[in-house]
């Protein structure tokens, strides 16, 4: 019985046995055919004839029919493996190899020659040739199947160079690849320069340290001093951090946990939801694309974090015009009303000075308002910002990818199919959990509605308050995943360089979207803690 195999590194190419077949002349067939290798589960009819034709032929279900007929042909040859019924369309991926998958599958117990023939394969780019430039919504997806497929690489890259027994000299070529492929990594670099230096090529090891630190400074990203060169096992030291302390059962506990949540009333009578729980001095926590007061908080992915907060400090949120408990239908959403909601919260909520928390798009609200009332903001908190929306300063390639994720948000959020919302929640936190992918997506829809997820997108893509920046005053902390996808870490280094004083810090994570579980929120939490304190004691407070 021949054996089937199915290449998706590089040129899509499958074979039986070790015979190449012909693939079918139609790029959309052969980009079907790799869309149902690489999925994990039944696809709806509804959703393949979206993603592939949408309103296009005037038979969109016969296109998919005759589609369908040219795969089986090509791969039902000993049994069938395209399973369909009305509904549902599926690859039967049993006794068949698959590149990708075997990659995403090595395991903690792989030899040197099997991560090396990985890492050999993966050098090659995803399903080259298999863009439809036309169909956007199947564009997004394979961006973030290479994207993903990329990170793959970055990971075994760094377990090949940290972990694995190599000679030195095997292991320079490897050193080498991985910063290529991940230039501002400061444990890629320095792993080189500490090779070089065991090789005894002490010139090359100094012009590694130059070459980097100079492509940091191209960047607008300052040299983090937590993040030494030499490599260590936490290339990010945080600050002393345990989790706040356990309250004793009974009335603390509930007084921590019930928030209050109370209304204010804005110039253009929108209705904003705001909560506020803890005691202490407070910490406003600007409202970012999706909020929802009764739901995260008791969140699987970011509650964590709202709780260790709100043990500290009055903490205040609240949830932005057109999403969660505020009022959905509104008129206008744009950047000055994002901000106005903002001086409506803490007005009703009668704070007279506070720290400013941003959170992503929440980052360019912070700014505006501190830059408008630096009598207000003590402090100012950024996390995974930016001054610019992608239409402001993207690339090209940027802005078609962007567009592509706009029109699947257009098309498919509100759908009971999850596929379309998954792929954005996955690109804000690659490391979540299938658990927390799900939760984060019925989150979605019960926080905003399509309509305005287009809106708001589309108010954050032309953002810029890059003009504010040289005016903050306020004692300022930026911090950054040193992995986001979503942001990159230039665009925060260039922020954290454009505010006088501001502090850089970088955590270990790929999450735009922090995770309350993963050590950088430790990270995140204590730095905002040593922020506050030594921002008080300098004060004199």
């Amino acid at each position: 019985m021949s054996h089937l195999a199915i290449a998706t590194l590089g040129i899509l190419s499958v074979f039986q046995s070790t015979t190449a077949v012909p693939l079918p002349p139609s790029r959309k067939t052969r980009a079907l055919l790799a869309y149902l290798v690489l999925a994990t589960r039944p696809q709806r009819r509804e959703h393949l004839i979206d993603l592939f034709w949408g309103d296009g032929p005037d038979d969109p279900r016969g296109a998919l029919r005759w589609s369908l007929s040219k795969i089986r042909a090509l791969i039902d040859t000993d049994r069938p493996r395209v399973i369909a019924d009305r509904e549902t369309v599926a690859f039967d991926a049993g006794e068949v190899t698959i590149d990708l998958h075997a990659a995403r599958q090595i395991g903690p117990d792989a030899s040197v020659d099997e991560v090396v023939a990985c890492l050999t394969a993966l050098r090659q780019p995803l399903l080259a040739g298999i863009d439809l430039s036309d169909n956007a919504a199947f564009q997004a997806w394979l961006v973030a199947e290479r994207e993903a497929t990329a990170r793959l690489r970055r990971t075994l890259l760094q377990r090949l160079v940290a972990d694995m027994p190599l000679s030195h000299e095997d292991r320079l070529p490897w050193c080498r690849e991985w910063c290529d492929a991940d230039p501002f990594n400061h444990e890629a670099a320095a792993r080189l320069q500490t090779t070089l230096r065991e090789l005894g090529r002490l010139a090359d090891a100094k012009r590694v340290e130059r070459d980097f630190s100079a492509g940091l400074r191209e960047a607008g990203l300052p040299r983090s001093p937590a993040m030494p060169f030499e490599p260590a096992p936490s290339p990010t030291p945080a600050p002393a951090y345990a989790p706040a302390p356990a309250l004793a059962a009974g009335t603390d506990r509930m007084t921590l946990h019930r928030q209050k949540i109370s209304f204010a009333t804005t110039d253009d009578d929108v209705r904003i939801a705001y909560a506020s729980v803890g005691d202490g001095p407070p910490l406003v926590k600007v409202a970012n694309w999706l909020n929802h007061l009764e739901l995260d908080w008791d969140a699987p992915v970011w509650a964590p974090l709202f709780h260790d907060l709100a043990q500290d400090h009055r903490f205040l949120r609240y949830d932005g015009r057109g999403n969660g408990m505020s009022d959905r239908e509104v008129a206008l959403i744009d950047f000055d009303t994002l901000v106005h909601d903002l001086e409506t919260v803490v007005d009703a909520a009668g704070i007279d000075r506070f720290p400013l928390l941003g959170i992503s798009q929440g980052c360019s609200v912070a700014i505006e308002y501190a830059a408008r009332h630096p009598e207000r903001v003590s402090h100012l908190i950024l996390w995974g910002g930016f001054a610019a929306g992608w239409r402001v300063i993207g690339t090209p390639d940027v802005h078609k990818e962007r567009e592509a994720i706009l029109t699947l948000v257009r098309q498919g959020w509100g759908r009971s199919d999850p596929a379309y919302r998954k792929l954005v929640t996955w690109q804000f936190m690659p490391g979540a959990s299938a658990e927390e992918l799900d939760w984060f997506d019925a989150f979605q829809r019960e926080t905003v509605s399509a309509e305005n997820a287009v809106r708001f997108a589309n108010v954050f893509a032309d953002i810029d308050v890059r003009h504010r920046l040289a005016g903050v005053t306020t004692p300022t902390l930026v911090m950054h995943g040193r992995g986001d996808r979503q942001i990159p870490l230039a665009v925060a280094g260039a922020l954290a360089a454009a505010i006088p004083g501001a502090e850089f810090v970088t955590l270990d994570t790929e999450n735009h979207v922090l995770l309350g579980r993963e050590p950088a929120a430790a990270g995140f939490v204590a730095h905002i803690r040593q922020f506050l304190a030594e921002e008080r004691r300098s004060a004199g407070g």
